[in-house]
């Protein structure tokens, strides 16, 4: 049986949810992501990887997780595992905060256009680096699958889903 996810707070939306995340981009001890409760979805491998991510990347995964649980309470148990580890690409790299911010501004097609490596080469291929660093890890090969495709879902409807719930945070 699966944990239940723990209450729902208000995500704030519109230019005031967006200043918000933008002012918790600058210190990582600002950021509160429910480790224990997002483990309990992990492998030992899997979990190893959702630890080297950064504190606001997790706070963020686990917001996208109990976003898509609240509306889909029996999802797969692979696809809540790829919405904790969406973005755990990006830890294969320390960010600075200009950096953070940076990247931030670009859209994702544009960033692709630049080589993988730096700041926005890493945000640009993070889908594809985190399926790697999990695979590495050990993980399901679904929930790499899943990570890796979460930005270009086309035919697969659980990363469509993972997608959408990932750009509504």
């Amino acid at each position: 049986m699966t944990p239940a996810p723990p209450p729902l707070t208000a995500a704030p939306g519109g230019l005031l949810g967006k200043v918000r995340r933008f002012l918790r981009s600058f210190r990582e001890r600002d950021a509160h992501p429910e480790d224990a409760w997002a483990v309990t979805f992990l492998t030992p491998g899997e979990a190893l990887v959702y630890r080297g991510m950064d504190a606001r990347d997790r706070e963020h995964a686990c917001r996208v997780t109990r976003n898509l649980l609240r509306d889909h309470p029996d999802a797969d148990p692979e696809l809540v595992a790829a919405a904790l580890l969406h973005d755990c690409g990006k830890s294969v790299r320390t960010y600075y905060v200009f950096e953070r911010v940076l990247v931030g501004l670009i859209p994702y097609r544009l960033a692709r256009l630049f080589p993988p490596r730096g700041a926005v080469g890493i945000r640009a291929n993070h889908p594809e680096l985190g399926a790697k660093l999990l695979a590495y890890a050990g993980a399901r090969p679904r929930v790499a699958k899943l990570v890796a495709r979460h930005h270009a879902p086309i035919g697969d409807p659980d990363a469509a889903l993972l997608h959408h719930y990932d750009d509504l945070e």
